[in-house]
């Protein structure tokens, strides 16, 4: 089932509530909340008080992303602040801690995610797969929207979907970065299934039309 996973990183916060309606009415699935903290990332965006408003303007999951260094630190309070799920990175961290991190999480009784970066092995992921919930592979350079999608980064997703198919794990695959109606019939046919959008949908005329066409045939 492809899910839709719009990226408020791209809306018009002056219309915060407004735009959160309409990607709603239009068919999203989920609310992407990317938080970032000028670290780990080259860019600073979210903290609490913004899932706060957000989890008081939607019903939809939280789905949200850490870009930060040392997640563990934070984890605990934005699962106590309504996050639905909660996705780290394989490089924020030392790897001794990924396991402990994942269990962190999952103690809140959310959803676990893992991502890396375009440039990071996928294998990484792999012995973490029958915990995880989620993996997010970055189809572009994490920091900023609106940017296109590298498409060798596709291929870890067919390797993630292979290796997830052989314990028999069904898992969500989300993509993220330069994702929408002009690629989607590639993203899909390598195995993803939860589509971040940002621009695409937040600067369309009619988001329902670009969230239908990226779910059709599927």
């Amino acid at each position: 089932m492809i899910k839709i996973s719009p990226s408020i990183l791209n809306c018009d916060f002056s219309k915060l509530g407004y735009e959160i309606k309409r990607i709603e009415e239009a068919g999203a699935d989920m609310i992407h909340i990317d938080v970032m903290d000028g670290v780990f990332v080259p860019n600073i965006s979210f903290g609490f008080p913004v899932i706060d408003t957000v989890k008081k303007l939607t019903s939809l999951p939280l789905d949200v992303h850490l870009m930060i260094t040392e997640p563990q630190r934070y984890i605990d309070e934005f699962a106590q602040r309504g996050a639905d799920i909660i996705t780290f990175h394989t490089e924020s961290t030392s790897e001794k801690n990924i396991g402990d991190i994942i269990n962190q999480i999952k103690s809140h009784n959310i959803k676990a995610g893992l991502s890396v970066k375009p440039n990071t092995d996928e294998s990484v992921i792999i012995p973490y797969l029958p915990e995880l919930d989620m993996v997010l592979i970055m189809t572009v350079e994490p920091g900023f929207g609106g940017q296109k999608m590298m498409p060798f980064t596709l291929n870890k997703v067919k390797r993630i979907r292979d290796a997830a198919n052989k314990i028999g794990k069904d898992i969500d695959i989300q993509v993220d970065g330069g994702v929408g109606p002009t690629n989607h019939v590639e993203v899909k046919a390598s195995g993803a299934n939860v589509f971040v959008v940002g621009t695409a949908v937040f600067k369309a005329e009619n988001p329902a039309d670009v969230i239908n066409l990226i779910k059709e045939n599927f």
